[in-house]
C-alpha cells in the first residue's frame, strides 16, 4: 500500500464473510488463515484479548499470577503499579468492599432446608403456650374461690335457727369424738326427776352398760345436766341420743331454769316400728345459748309434749355443729 492508496477498500467496506458470496470471491475475498480474513490489503483488526495501545506504544496486558492458598482459597499477588488487571474473573472477595478473604457470609436457615430466615415459630409457640397456661390457672383459681365462696353460702343458709332442732347421724360415740371439745354424759349420771328411772333391758343404747332412761312419758318427768368448764358465752350444740318408735315426739328444752325456743325435737329419724325400741335409737340437736362456767341443761315432758322415748346420753360441743 502506497500513500493516497487506502488499498482496495476502506475498513467500514470490509466484509469478514466476503468469500463466501460470489461478488466475494470475484474481489479476491478469501477464507481466514492464521491471520486477518476478507478482501487483499483489508484492515486487520484481529488483536489478542487484553492487548491496547496507549499513545502510540503497545503494552501487553499482563496476567495476574497467583500463588498457592490453602484450599478453597486463592489470593492474586501484588500487581505492579499502572499493571491492567487480567480479563479473567476475579472473586468477589478480592474487590474493595467485599468480604475479607476465606470469611464466609452469614447464612440463615429457617429449620426447613431452604434460604432466607422466616418466622421463629419455637418462640411464637411458647409464648402461646405461656398464655394459655396463665388463662387456665385464673379461671381453675377463680373457680376454687367460686366453690368456696359457694359452699359457705350453702352452709350458713342450711343452718337451722337457735331455737330449731334437727336429727343427725344415729351414731353419738363417733359424733362425741370429733371436731371441737365435747362433753358427754351417761344416762345414769344425769338426774331424775317425775317419774323417770334406769333401764337396761332394751338393745341399743350407748351408755355405759347399755344403760338408759325411760318413764318420760309423763308431765313432769325430766332429766337434768349440771355441765362445768364451758369456756365462754356463746352458741353451743346439745346433743341427745334416744329410741322413737312411734310418731314424732318433743321434750320441753330449759338452759338454767328457762325454756329454750321451740320444743326439742325427738322424731323417729330411724324409722323403727310402733314399739321396736331397740331399732329407734338415733340422734337430734339444738343451738343453746351458754354462759361461761357451769350450766344446767334440762330436758322435761310438759304439756302438749309427746314424751315417748328412751334416752340414754347427752352432749355438748362449742358452736353451732351438727355432729
Amino acid at each position: 500500500m502506497t500513500p493516497g492508496n487506502n488499498g482496495a477498500s476502506t475498513p467500514e467496506d470490509d466484509d469478514p464473510f466476503g468469500y463466501l458470496y460470489a461478488d466475494g470471491q470475484a474481489n479476491g475475498a478469501q477464507p481466514p488463515s492464521g491471520g486477518g480474513y476478507g478482501y487483499p490489503g483489508s484492515v486487520n483488526r484481529v488483536r489478542p484479548v487484553g492487548e491496547r495501545q496507549y499513545g502510540g506504544q503497545q503494552a501487553a496486558a499482563p496476567t495476574a499470577q497467583y500463588q498457592q492458598q490453602p484450599y478453597g482459597q486463592t489470593v492474586p499477588q501484588q500487581q505492579p503499579y499502572g499493571a491492567q488487571p487480567n480479563a479473567s474473573y476475579q472473586a468477589p472477595e478480592t474487590f474493595p468492599g467485599g468480604p475479607p478473604a476465606g470469611q464466609q457470609p452469614p447464612s440463615y436457615n429457617n429449620g426447613g432446608g431452604g434460604r432466607g430466615r422466616g418466622p421463629n415459630t419455637k418462640g411464637l409457640l411458647i409464648g402461646a403456650i405461656a398464655v394459655v397456661a396463665a388463662v387456665v390457672i385464673g379461671i381453675s383459681v377463680a373457680m376454687m374461690n367460686g366453690s368456696d365462696d359457694k359452699k359457705t353460702d350453702d352452709q350458713a343458709g342450711s343452718t337451722p335457727s337457735a331455737s330449731q332442732s334437727a336429727s343427725s347421724s344415729p351414731s353419738p360415740s363417733s359424733s362425741a369424738s370429733s371436731g371441737l371439745e365435747t362433753q358427754t354424759i351417761d344416762a345414769k349420771a344425769l338426774k331424775l326427776e317425775g317419774g323417770a328411772t334406769l333401764a337396761s333391758d332394751v338393745d341399743g343404747a350407748d351408755a355405759d352398760g347399755g344403760i338408759y332412761v325411760s318413764g318420760l312419758n309423763a308431765v313432769g318427768a325430766s332429766v337434768t345436766w349440771q355441765v362445768s368448764g364451758i369456756p365462754s358465752d356463746g352458741t353451743y350444740t346439745v346433743f341427745a341420743h334416744y329410741s322413737s318408735t312411734s310418731d314424732d315426739q318433743q321434750m320441753t328444752l330449759s338452759i338454767n331454769g328457762k325454756k329454750f325456743g321451740s320444743p326439742f325435737s325427738l322424731k323417729n329419724y330411724a324409722k323403727a316400728a310402733d314399739g321396736d325400741f331397740a331399732k329407734g335409737w338415733t340422734t337430734s340437736y339444738a343451738w343453746p345459748t351458754l354462759t361461761k362456767g357451769t350450766n344446767s341443761i334440762s330436758l322435761s315432758c310438759e304439756n302438749a309434749d309427746n314424751c315417748n322415748v328412751l334416752l340414754d346420753q347427752l352432749w355438748v360441743k362449742q358452736g353451732q355443729v351438727k355432729k
